[in-house]
């Protein structure tokens, strides 16, 4: 069974994140990180590898990023992953998800025969949650999405999918894509030996030319939404402090969480 494992570089949500001159997310100058949603989407993938011992399953991590997006390669080959793929290229910068998801589909057919796509349920810097159907499109396959639990048999998979005050229960034959979610458990840290036996382990990088896409199909130019202008956040002020000596403090803070709009 061949697995591949969609993960994406993101800026650290710690780090002082910029915007380009073009309004694009500076994924360059700014300390960046594999997106924790896609952790648990790595995660599944080895459990079902381990979970059917001695079958034939190779899991591979693809990423489509700059230079510094191999990282979240890495990551994903430290916590178990067998195979890396990085997508990079000049002309890949700013492109949406529509763009994201042809060259990811690609990349993907270029692998060969897949079994299973696995995605996280949405991306910590832009949280669209698309991919995953555009990629099933693109790649004329049937899509399971959002889920919290996924189990597998053969060539059968299951998931579970919690809505508000729900559970549904949705079953696939494989070929599928499939997302998941935070809820299916949290996502193993990589051990020394994993972190030692990951620069052993093969990584392959593509660029359009080796996929067959045209450059004028990705990129800011042909994205089908685009940031018009940007501001910085304003700087924190300092907070008002009430002192209750006369018993006014609770009507101040009333009349504060008024004003705010809070109640």
């Amino acid at each position: 069974m061949n697995i591949v494992v969609c993960v994406k570089y993101v800026p650290d949500a710690t780090a002082d994140r910029q915007f380009e001159s073009d309004n694009t997310v500076d994924r360059v100058g700014v300390d960046g990180l594999l997106s924790e949603l896609d952790e648990y989407a790595v995660e599944q993938s080895l459990q079902i590898k381990e979970k059917r011992e001695g079958e034939d399953i190779t899991v591979t991590a693809l990423c489509v990023g700059p230079e510094k997006a191999v990282d979240a390669v890495r990551k994903a080959l430290q916590m178990g992953a067998d195979k890396g793929v990085h997508v990079v290229d000049d002309a890949i910068a700013g492109s949406d998800a529509v763009a994201t998801s042809l060259v990811l589909a690609k990349a993907i057919e270029k692998l060969g025969p897949v079994d299973l796509v696995v995605n996280g349920m949405a991306s910590t810097d832009s949280g669209m949650s698309v991919v995953p159907a555009m990629l099933a499109e693109r790649l004329e396959l049937p899509q399971v999405t959002l889920a919290s639990v996924v189990e597998t048999q053969g060539d059968q998979v299951r998931i579970k999918r919690d809505n508000e005050g729900s559970t549904e229960v949705i079953g696939a034959t494989l070929p599928i894509v499939l997302s998941v979610t935070d809820q299916t458990g949290e996502a193993r840290y990589p051990s020394f030996k994993g972190i030692m036996a990951a620069k052993k382990k093969p990584l392959e990088t593509f660029s359009l030319a080796d996929l067959g896409v045209d450059a004028a199909q990705v990129g800011l130019s042909v994205a089908w939404s685009q940031v018009e202008e940007t501001a910085a956040r304003p700087p924190r002020t300092a907070g008002e402090i009430v002192t209750d000596e006369d018993g006014s403090g609770a009507t101040a803070l009333v009349e504060f969480l008024a004003g705010k709009k809070f109640i």
